[in-house]
């Protein structure tokens, strides 16, 4: 009986295996295509030949191209100012507004909090109009300070953020209360560092919503000085032709900056998504 319930676990665990690896390979299976039409020729990129999947000969040009029209080191700087500040941004405001909605009693309370979750409910694409106005009218178009505007303030890192100080139990309040710790110090040396896998999880997604941010770099910022990795790869798309190794390629260097990101910060990544529950 024993080695029955076993052998049927085994099986399980196989199927299991079979279709997490089949899922993987799918995922993976866009990027592996994205490097093979990198290193083909125009004809071989557009081939309606389903079986030309290797290009017959492994060219480097459509690199060379990108490299040699677009300044990469300086849209890798832009784009990583714009993921610093946004995080670094949407981190200290979400933290401090969420622990006042999930902590605090103040009058309107409920009224900011369902502002906070109107702001979510409507498209993020009804406040472009406005953005860009207020951007407009203190001459900061065509800035870091306008790429990085938008994401200032964050209605889901508020919310996610006071979920995460509602969780915590109220006797750590009272014992600082008693310890004589003010409002500032009881959030700032007792529960704000209790948050802290909120906050690695809200800076990975936020982190990852600026690198793919596109609409509002390219409505904000025109100078080819101050394009994002994500505007300037919409700028190579042609009207009516498009030169799909030259876009690969460039979209291949495109992934460094993500991709150095996650390696550095493996852990921080898998710390925040398995603790949040979300998925990117």
């Amino acid at each position: 009986m024993e080695s029955s319930m076993e052998r049927n676990q085994k099986i399980v665990s196989i199927v299991i295996h079979v279709v997490l690896i089949l899922i993987s390979i799918t995922m993976l299976v866009p990027f592996a295509w994205m490097v093979l039409t990198a290193f083909k020729s125009v004809t071989e990129a557009t081939s309606v030949d389903p079986f030309v999947i290797f290009p017959k000969v492994w060219r480097t040009e459509a690199f060379t191209e990108v490299i040699n029209n677009m300044n990469f080191l300086l849209l890798y700087k832009n784009t990583l100012l714009l993921i610093f500040f946004r995080v670094l941004c949407a981190v200290l405001t979400a933290t401090m507004a969420g622990y006042a909605l999930g902590r605090l009693d103040f009058k309107g309370k409920g009224l900011a909090f369902g502002l906070v979750m109107l702001q979510m409910m409507v498209p993020a694409q009804i406040f472009i109009i406005p953005q860009y106005l207020m951007v407009s009218k203190v001459n900061m178009l065509n800035t870091i300070f306008a790429l990085v505007f938008p994401g200032v303030v964050t209605a889901f890192g508020t919310f996610l953020l006071r979920q995460g100080y509602m969780g915590l139990p109220n006797d750590l309040e009272e014992a600082a209360r008693l310890d004589g710790c003010n409002i500032g110090q009881t959030f700032l040396f007792i529960m704000m560092p209790l948050t802290r896998s909120s906050m690695v999880a809200l800076g990975i997604f936020t982190a990852v919503f600026a690198f793919k941010d596109l609409m509002w770099p390219m409505v904000v910022n025109t100078d080819k000085d101050m394009l994002v990795l994500s505007s300037a790869l919409a700028k190579m798309q042609g009207q009516y032709v498009a030169d799909f190794p030259q876009l690969m390629a460039a979209s291949l260097l495109a992934c460094i900056p993500m991709i150095v990101i996650y390696v550095i910060f493996q852990k921080q990544f898998i710390e925040g998504i398995a603790t949040s529950g979300g998925k990117l």
